[in-house]
């Protein structure tokens, strides 16, 4: 396992809290992803932070959703978070949402306004903004900051009875429009919205702002620590203030920096806007950076926490490589994946002396990386094969230790043979090369004394399968899209998919199995994608062997 690693800032925190007793020596966390789209790689950072505290020291994760904004939110998106955060390997406590507590969170704004805490503003949103004030100049009080706690209470209980028409008053909580923090200026806490609600229906058209039903569905719930990114230090102030005057459960929030990375786009308006105008086939496309499409590119759970647990948890925003988590791939795969043979870019080869009609079963290990190779398969030999392309050359430079006339090679698994000739079309493609084969030299009991430098793979003629193989690249020809001059969608990467319609693979693919990572030998790994059919079998890349960017 290496040497421990040291605690970071929250797993401190929440030691402090357990060793003083704070909450009872409780800890309960919550993910509180909003209904809006897919999960994505940052949200998994969250996730594995989130439900690996909870684990880590004794206690539970709530799964929230934060359905507040019924005309952005669908149960599309619900069923798909659920499906990702358990694919991830975790179980939530409770399945909850904020929309159970609008009653409740109705109920707190009557009492801020009881208070005279609040109050309802029939100003245009760009009327608030304005008496807002700037940084370094105080908000102005409107007329309507100054109506009587009974007017308040009468408007706002018309608002949520209908009367209204959207956008015609909202409620907002009375503050301080001299704070520094533009937050406390008076912030909205309802607006109207007379949209259809994918789980209240339409009960309601008053919903509450983010702000108002954060905090307060963490202290409903009793969450002991409330785990935000960086860019909600803001609100904390008033995820307090709230708290502090509705004298509730008292939630803390902390925050730590969002996962950035490279060669992608991590916003869900940049994503949907990717899906919507067909860059992509939908929100798991394989290119995508979404949970979803990086399980149908074939990462593991393991490999994805295993990446989130490498950059850890810092209080700084920073970019991460992409090439950290294909690394992160590779290693998990290269323990589990099967190895097996496919031929991408096929050539003919003919054994000349090994008889015509002959089929050999040789043995080959599925993993030699596993203990025991996690068992083997039979891998058909004839005298016609098929190889890569590149692994012949009719003039092969000196160090070239595959095929060419005269040189030797080993075939995977099978014997050595010698290139004797070629032949080629009338345009002049090489279309088929000549070989003898060594019978002395099969692997596992090869007596023939005879050394070669390289061993290439194969698959047999007679007994190939073919499949559509799609090999996926990094979606952006830059590092970070969103910081170009222009539209970010002018740096997708135009080589991000190349379709391989008829590639040959060796028969035991054809009952590959899905959502089990393949390795093709010397040629990266591959996974089933979910379109494969009997009739047309279709292998995803998840990545290739090697990094092939570092140069680039």
């Amino acid at each position: 396992m290496g040497e421990e690693r040291s605690l970071n800032f929250i797993e401190e925190i929440v030691e402090e809290d357990l060793a003083s007793g704070k909450h009872g020596g409780r800890i309960l966390t919550r993910f509180p992803p909003e209904p809006n789209g897919y999960l994505h790689i940052g949200h998994a950072k969250s996730i594995c932070l989130n439900f690996g505290l909870a684990l880590k020291y004794g206690g539970k994760t709530n799964l929230r959703f934060d359905d507040t904004n019924p005309s952005k939110e669908e149960t599309e998106y619900v069923d798909s978070i659920k499906a990702d955060v358990s694919w991830l390997g975790f179980e939530w406590a409770n399945e909850l949402y904020a929309s159970d507590y609008f009653e409740q969170l109705y109920n707190f704004a009557v009492e801020l306004i009881k208070k005279g805490l609040a109050y309802v503003d029939d100003s245009t949103a760009e009327e608030i903004a304005t008496q807002k004030g700037t940084p370094t100049e105080p908000g102005k009080a409107n007329i309507y900051r100054s109506r009587s706690i009974d007017e308040n209470l009468k408007l706002f209980a018309e608002m949520k009875e209908g009367k209204y028409q959207d956008g015609e008053k909202v409620l907002r909580a009375k503050v301080d429009l001299a704070a520094p923090n533009m937050h406390l200026r008076d912030p909205l806490m309802y607006r109207i919205k007379h949209t259809h609600h994918h789980r209240t229906g339409d009960k309601w058209c008053i919903y509450p702002m983010y702000d108002f039903a954060h905090g307060q569905s963490d202290a409903i719930e009793k969450i002991t620590h409330s785990i935000c990114t960086l860019e909600f230090i803001p609100h904390r102030d008033l995820y307090n203030w709230f708290i502090e005057q509705l004298d509730i459960f008292p939630s803390k929030q902390y925050e730590f920096a969002r996962l950035n990375l490279n060669y992608t786009v991590m916003s869900k308006r940049k994503l949907l806007q990717l899906v919507e105008e067909k860059h992509v086939e939908d929100w798991d496309d394989p290119r995508m950076p979404t949970i979803s499409g990086l399980r149908r590119r074939g990462y593991t759970p393991v490999a994805i926490r295993d990446f989130c647990d490498r950059i850890g948890v810092a209080k700084r925003e920073n970019m991460i490589d992409v090439s950290l988590l294909e690394f992160c791939i590779r290693e998990d795969l290269n323990k589990t994946a099967w190895r097996r043979m496919a031929v991408l870019d096929p050539i003919k080869m003919v054994i000349t002396n090994y008889p015509k009609n002959q089929t050999e079963n040789l043995f080959s290990e599925n993993n030699p990386e596993a203990e025991g190779g996690d068992g083997g398969r039979e891998l058909p030999f004839s005298n016609q094969l098929w190889i890569e392309r590149e692994d012949f050359m009719e003039e092969p430079p000196k160090k070239f230790f595959r095929l060419g006339v005269g040189l030797m090679v080993r075939l995977k698994s099978a014997y050595i043979v010698k290139c004797d000739s070629f032949t080629k079309d009338s345009a002049g493609n090489i279309v088929e090369i000549q070989c003898s084969y060594i019978p002395e030299s099969k692997s596992g009991s090869d007596t023939s004394g005879i050394n070669v430098k390289g061993t290439i793979h194969w698959v047999s003629v007679a007994h190939a399968q073919t499949a559509e193989v799609r090999l996926y690249d990094r979606l952006f020809k830059v590092e970070d899209p969103s910081n170009e001059e222009g539209d970010f969608k002018d740096y997708l990467n135009p080589d991000s998919l190349h379709i391989l319609p008829k590639v040959y693979t060796e028969p035991d693919l054809a009952n590959a199995i899905t959502g089990k990572g393949y390795q093709f030998i010397r040629k990266g790994y591959f996974t089933i994608d979910k379109h494969s059919t009997a009739d047309n079998v279709i292998f995803n890349r998840t990545v290739t062997l090697k990094d092939g960017w570092v140069k680039k």
